[in-house]
């Protein structure tokens, strides 16, 4: 995983836990803005999330930031 997704994942991550608690749900779709800036990275992304890891559409805030730091290769 690119260095720049890693960073705004997690980045994303923290500010929701810190606004919503440890609780939290996010989809994939929360580190990207509404227009699709940078289609590579939402792949990767979505590969990362859906086929990778099989998570489900929402997930925890704080089980993405556990997979993100047991996932530190590019």
């Amino acid at each position: 995983m690119q260095k720049i997704l890693r960073d705004k994942i997690l980045e994303v991550c923290d500010k929701k836990i810190a606004e919503k608690g440890d609780q939290v749900g996010i989809s994939f779709y929360a580190f990207f803005k509404n227009k699709n800036e940078n289609p590579e990275l939402l792949m990767e992304a979505a590969q990362w999330w859906i086929m990778t890891h099989k998570l489900d559409h929402f997930e925890k805030a704080v089980k993405i930031k556990r997979l993100i730091h047991g996932n530190t290769t590019q």
